[in-house]
């Protein structure tokens, strides 16, 4: 499949404007997007935001498992490898377009249909419309690889109530659809069929006021009933235990919490790399007081540091590579990682991401 043909954009002719449609297209491959998708998403977004025809962008994706399973961290892995100086480039470029979609000035609508994870959550979090159906599984699970989670999820994370987003973004647990409309990660969920009836009542109905709004109204015509949230369930559980101040006593109230789930969330951050533990910890409390552009800045410093490490590589190679599921972490244990080498993550880089061309 060319580059082309991985990401199509075509105009929708409707009322007072065209939409503006992106579809993700790479079904075999849970459309994880390459650095290609990345630069043509950012060139057709620039063009459709400056276009007075253009009116909304709607982001979807070809019929399959996923909206977006994340970046294709594969092809990370290989370039690292090949000690490619080029590889900060296919994350800073992600970054800009995370922060594109975040400042997007027309409505931008994502419909989260199916698998939702990593970089699939950067292209579709940020918008301004956010809409689920019922085969939405969300997560950000780049603890596991011995990563951070990204793409804007220093802003987002730690801006969800209960510490949820803690929970979340060091167990890289995958939630679902009634989880993500309880913590305000979708704004509403519909049945899978009404996508294309949500994209031609779009086009059809002017937005030339109160857009937003109208959008709104639309979605939420579509909307269905959905059942309890799961994991709201354990609310008062990891507002507790994740309100701690390091990794150490986060799992250390797990472990004593009276909640067999607690133990085994426990046990779950038990295999994570710990290094990574302790750098989403700090990027999240930091996060928590930095505006959208200041945590871009923030993440783009921590990749420059993973992608010249062990850890990332590591948990890569036994997840995605070999698939053996056995990384061999460095430092192996929370007691071991240096306090100073975690600092350096956080340092400011010579070239920020802000001031990158």
């Amino acid at each position: 499949m060319n580059e082309t043909s991985e990401i199509l954009f075509t105009r929708m002719p409707g009322e007072k404007g065209d939409l503006g449609i992106i579809t993700l297209n790479r079904p075999q491959v849970l459309n994880a997007l390459n650095h290609a998708m990345f630069i043509a998403l950012t060139q057709q977004l620039t063009k459709w935001q400056d276009d007075s025809h253009i009116k909304a962008v709607v982001i979807r994706a070809a019929a399959g498992r996923a909206f977006c399973a994340g970046g294709d961290i594969r092809y990370a892995y290989e370039q690292g490898l090949a000690k490619n100086p080029e590889l900060i480039n296919f994350f800073g470029d992600e970054y800009k377009l995370n922060k594109q979609i975040y400042h997007f000035p027309k409505p931008y609508i994502a419909m989260m249909d199916g698998i939702t994870m990593g970089g699939g959550v950067g292209l579709s979090i940020h918008g301004s419309h956010r809409v689920a159906t019922k085969r939405l599984i969300f997560a950000m699970p780049e603890t596991a690889i011995g990563f951070f989670p990204d793409v804007g999820a220093t802003y987002f994370l730690p801006r969800l109530k209960n510490k949820m987003g803690y929970y979340l973004g060091l167990s890289g647990a995958k939630i679902l659809y009634n989880d993500c409309l309880a913590l305000g990660l979708v704004d509403q969920v519909v049945e899978e069929d009404s996508l294309l009836n949500i994209i031609n009542l779009l086009a059809s109905t002017s937005l030339e006021k109160n857009a937003d709004a109208v959008v709104c109204e639309i979605i939420n015509n579509f909307a269905v009933t959905v059942e309890d949230s799961h994991l709201v369930q354990h609310k008062l559980a990891i507002e507790k235990c994740f309100s701690k101040a390091t990794v150490e006593d986060i799992i250390t109230a797990l472990d004593h919490y009276p909640d067999v789930w607690c133990q085994q969330v426990a046990n779950e951050l038990k295999t994570k790399s710990p290094t990574s533990l302790k750098i989403t910890l700090r990027q999240l409390q930091q996060g928590s007081k930095l505006n959208f552009d200041e945590c871009m800045d923030l993440e783009y410093r921590l990749t420059n540091r993973f992608i010249n490490n062990h850890d990332f590589f590591e948990g890569v190679r036994a997840a995605i590579i070999d698939k053996d599921q056995n990384p061999i972490w460095q430092p192996a244990t929370l007691e071991d990682v240096n306090e100073a080498a975690i600092d350096n993550y956080f340092s400011v880089l010579e070239k920020e991401l802000s001031s990158s061309v």
